[in-house]
């Protein structure tokens, strides 16, 4: 129990935390991951330490299926689909995005493990948050029809009671760090819609762990640290916290989004070659790769203070590198890897 909230505990936590030496000597920096892409439903993520307790709330309310939404290629729709399969739910995911002409990746895994996905076709009249929530109401009323409870997680599970898994990681890897004996620990971590920045931020924060947390944006925000203040506030005010922070306690790099979300990015194929040819990790697109793009680059330009040992959160989001945009490129630049004999 968490904050006074339960969950449903099915995770092969802890997770790795390991020393990179490769990628350590090269970059010049005590650099160390920590696996959570090994988590063991879906093919693994971070968004699994978040639905332990919107499964636990779902089958508390009774529910019978888990909708949510994301893009087309959400990790954390198909990692829903995953948990729903586990424990007995229907599944559906609500995208606003085109079919991408293939399904593939995440959409592939979502058919494999039973979700239905609904694309949402734009009018370029109304905004897409309109168009998710009509949508959503009309999805949940067809199933309700037919007989199902359905609940209903947000997108990313970034919510207050979403924040609470990476609560969890922090203390976690608190006691980690504390058995491995590393020095002066500085988190990195991917911020997409915030929910795992934000569960380790707050647990940093209230439960006054020794720790430095920055995160990597991978999108563009309007005001990155307003939201996450907004958010922050809004998670206090629900556990009755009693930490208090200032916008500009949250510390959160934005140079690295390459101006989109999930955009192919060359700079990002290239970290994710290197750690794949150093280490054996596999990254991806969207989030990790550019996550670990910012850290390569940071540290070559000298950006990296050297007393600090730098854990990087490895989110999972595998399936990515198999979306028609990302691949078709990748696909590309790897071809002299291929030799028929």
């Amino acid at each position: 129990m968490t904050l006074g909230r339960e969950k449903v505990c099915f995770l092969n936590t802890p997770t790795p935390l390991e020393q990179l030496e490769t990628v350590s000597r090269e970059l010049g920096i005590r650099f160390y991951m920590k696996r959570d892409d090994l988590t063991n439903y879906g093919t693994g993520g971070n968004k699994l330490r978040k639905l332990e307790y919107f499964v636990k709330d779902a089958q508390d309310r009774g529910a019978t299926m888990l909708l949510t939404v994301g893009g087309a290629q959400t990790n954390h729709g198909r990692l829903t689909a995953a948990v729903a399969a586990r424990y007995g739910f229907r599944s559906a995911i609500v995208a606003v995005d085109p079919y991408p002409g293939e399904i593939s990746a995440n959409l592939l895994l979502d058919g494999i493990m039973g979700c239905q996905v609904y694309l949402v076709r734009e009018d370029g009249r109304t905004p897409d948050s309109q168009l998710l929530q009509d949508a959503v109401a009309r999805v949940t009323k067809e199933w309700e029809e037919k007989g199902e409870r359905v609940y209903f997680i947000p997108m990313g599970g970034s919510d207050e009671l979403g924040a609470l898994g990476y609560y969890d990681c922090a203390l976690e890897l608190d006691a980690q760090i504390r058995e491995q004996g590393i020095t002066n620990p500085h988190i990195i971590v991917t911020v997409g819609s915030m929910g795992t920045y934000m569960g380790l931020a707050t647990a940093i924060a209230n439960e006054h762990l020794d720790m430095k947390l920055t995160g990597i944006g991978i999108m563009p925000y309007r005001d990155i640290a307003g939201h996450a203040l907004d958010y922050y506030e809004r998670v206090k005010k629900t556990y009755g916290l009693e930490a208090v922070l200032k916008a500009e306690d949250f510390h959160i790099n934005t140079d690295f989004d390459y101006g989109a979300y999930n955009n192919p990015v060359e700079d990002v194929r290239k970290a994710i070659y290197y750690m794949g040819r150093k280490e054996g990790i596999i990254l991806d697109p969207c989030y990790t790769g550019k996550t670990f793009n910012a850290v390569k680059k940071l540290a070559e330009r000298g950006e990296l203070p050297k007393e600090d040992s730098y854990i990087m959160i490895h989110t999972g989001g595998i399936p990515g590198i198999y979306t028609k945009h990302h691949r078709s490129e990748m696909e590309v630049e790897l071809m002299n890897y291929m030799h028929i004999i």
